[in-house]
Order: C-alpha cells, then structure tokens, then sequence
C-alpha cells in the first residue's frame, strides 16, 4: 500500500493587503516593489528558495487585487496598466512576476463566469490580499488541450481526481484554481482552498530558468469541492470573450520585463567592466562604435516590444465594454504581435549580454546567465512560430484566431 502524498510546506500567512485605488497608484506601488524584490532576486535564483517575507510584502502590496472591478471595491485598472505593471515587477525578478500571472488569469475567469455572489465572495478574498495559482495544465497527453483530471457529482458537491503539472505559485497560494473535465467533457475550474483533505502539493519544479515560480504539481485525490467554488470556464471560449488574449498579454509583460532587465544589466556592464575590442582602439568598451550600434539595435527592438504590448492593452481596453467576434480577433492579433517581439527581444538580449560584456560577464558571482534561462524558459509557453502564422491568416487571409487559452 503506497503512503498518501504530502503537501510541500510553506508559511502561509493570514493576508493584510492595502487596496489600491486607480491606475497611477498601481504603476507607482510596482515601482516601489520592483525595487524591493530587486534585492536578493539574483540569491533567491541560485537557492531556488524564496522567504515568505517576501512574497507576503508583494502581494499584501495591493498589485494581487488590481483588476477586482471597481464594482466590487477594486481599482479595475486597464489592461495596458496591468501589462506595464507585470512588467515592471518582472524586471526586477521575473519568477516573481510571474507568480500572479495565472492569479490575474483566475480572477478573469471570475468576472467573465461567476455570479454575483461568487464574485462578491472571491474578490473580497482578493482585496484582502489572498493569493490564488493554478493548476490548469497537465504533463501528458498529446497537446496541452488534453485533461485527464475529472470532476464527478458527489452528494452535495463534486469529486476530483488528477495530476496537474506547471501549477505556477502553488507552493506560495491561498487558494488553487484546478481544471477538470465534468461528466459532459466541459472544462469546470474549482477554487479550492489550501489545506483541503485531498489536494496535494507538489514543490518539484526543476526548470533551468525561472526557477521560484514554484510551478510544480497538484494532486487531487478524492478532492470535494462545493458548488458554490465552481465556475464553468469552458463558456469563456464558447461565445467571444478575452480571456484567450488577457492570458497572453500578462504572459508577454512578464517576456518585457526580461528583456528590459537583461539590456539594463547589459549596459551597466559595459560601462563599468567591459573592455573594447583591440581593433577599436578605443579607451573605453563604451566607445567602441561596433558595441554601440549592438546597444542601439537591442534598445530599439526592446522599446518596439513595449510599444506593442502597450498597445496590445489598449486594444483589449477598446474590446472590453462589448467583445465581439471582430475585436477579440482583433486583440487576440495584437497580443501576437506584441509577443512575437517580446520573446524574440528577451532571447537577443540575454544572449547579447555575454557577447558586449565579453569574458568578464560569464564569472559565475554575476549569474548574468540567469536572464538566458529566464527568457528561454518562460517563452516557452506557446511557440512564436505561430504567432506569425496567426498574424499572417490575418492579414492574408482575414481568418480569426481559434478562441483558446493560447490565443
């Protein structure tokens, strides 16, 4: 007979969060813990740990419950504030930014699905400063649309059982949005909160890259849910909605935020450390004429990645009071855009560090390489070559992209 699993240990504290109020209060509250979590971003990579200090003081900061609509006391801030927001946190530590990503996901899922009372209970929760992760995904099958995981009337709730994988910021969660098949094969997400008898989880992430995302596994066993946690989330694809485009654009923020943190340490490196090259006979790296136009070529791509993802959030603005078929498609096409040229911008600059700041760069006390890893892990969430074949039937074809998660 085998031992039940365990859940992984955290301190999970009783929350205390500040409510923030509007979009300029949201922008000005991550640039003050962009500056915190800064500090110590480069040890917590290489110990893979991160103190619960820490992540109490970002989400009892607020920025957690930005999107609650203002209906329910929250400061529903734009999509193109929450972007630059993202942003701007995962500049500082990436892993970090990425945490609440599927949380903003989650609570999306609730303004599109839930009912009036649902969204009066769980944003409240929200607003107190309760962190929610996900456990969507799973390991097997053939796409990453294949569920296993099943959920089952059980008295007066519902039973599930699965295995969930890449369940970013599980380990650090209040509560845990698991996805599940019901008895007609529709998607169901159930908000169960941490601590039920039956869910289980998992700190096994082992990724080379964005390491303290804590994206490792959940386990439903025998896990019972009550009604009034559920939300039927496959409507969100069945009619137009943004949740397809509002999942990719917080996922394209947390690819800037790479890229930005990468060229700024580029930069500083070169100005301070690095040597110029013989044949440029020059005194300082700084001056060499062949490194100048690299940094002019990869501030150019990275604020053309912005400008796109700013963009992008503005086209989700104009879609939100009455998405319909054309300007889902039409933010679903932007977002593309704007990831395209996040990913590619991050994966440049992080391989371009080395090659500016020279020998030097590579010390391991720096732990530059962490960028490359954060880059090429977190852009593999969807493969950009089909952003441009999506982009492409746009423009060539007029077809609208297909209304999923990844779109």
């Amino acid at each position: 007979m085998s031992t039940p699993a365990v859940s992984a240990h955290y301190d999970i504290r009783q929350p205390d969060a500040h409510i923030i109020r509007d979009d300029a209060e949201a922008i000005a509250v991550a640039h003050r813990v962009a500056a915190l979590l800064r500090e110590g971003a480069s040890e917590r990579d290489r110990n893979r740990q991160v103190p619960a200090d820490v992540v109490d003081a970002y989400s009892n900061s607020g920025l957690w419950g930005i999107t609650v609509p203002r209906s329910y006391g929250g400061a529903e801030v734009s999509f193109a504030t929450l972007a630059k927001v993202i942003a701007i946190v995962s500049a500082a530590d990436p892993s970090l930014g990425q945490i609440p990503q599927n949380h903003y996901c989650l609570l999306e899922d609730i303004r599109l699905q839930g009912s009036e009372a649902q969204q009066r209970f769980f944003f409240d929760l929200v607003l107190k400063g309760h962190r929610f992760a996900n456990a969507l995904s799973e390991t097997g099958g053939k796409t990453v649309q294949d569920i296993s995981t099943r959920l089952v009337a059980d008295g007066d709730g519902y039973r599930i059982d699965g295995r969930k994988g890449y369940c970013t910021g599980s380990l650090y969660a209040h509560w845990i949005g698991v996805l599940a098949l019901d008895e007609q094969g529709r998607g169901q997400l159930a908000f169960v909160q941490r601590g039920t008898p039956g869910l289980v989880v998992v700190d096994d992430w082992d990724s080379i890259g964005q390491r303290t995302t804590s994206s490792g596994t959940v386990i439903a066993d025998g896990l019972r849910v009550p009604a009034f946690h559920l939300f039927a989330s496959y409507r969100s694809y069945e009619s137009p909605t943004l949740a397809g485009p509002f999942a990719q654009l917080t996922t394209a923020a947390i690819d800037a935020g790479i890229g930005r943190a990468a060229l700024d340490d580029t930069i500083a490196f070169v100005r301070e450390y690095a040597r110029p090259w013989v044949d440029a006979k020059v005194d300082k790296a700084g001056d060499d004429p062949l490194t100048i136009i690299q940094i002019g070529s990869l501030e150019i791509r990275q604020e053309a990645a912005e400008a796109l993802l700013e963009r992008a959030g503005l086209v989700l603005d104009a879609a939100k009071p009455a998405p319909d078929e054309d300007n889902v498609a039409a933010a679903s096409v932007a977002v593309a855009k704007a990831k395209v040229l996040t990913t590619e911008a991050a994966i440049e600059a992080t391989n371009r560090l080395f090659e500016l700041g020279g020998t030097r760069s590579s010390q391991a006390r720096h732990n530059f390489d962490r960028h490359w890893r954060n880059a090429r892990v977190h852009t593999l969430h969807d493969p950009v070559r089909w952003k441009y074949h999506l982009v492409g039937n746009w423009a060539l074809n007029g077809i609208k992209p297909a209304r999923h998660d990844w779109n």
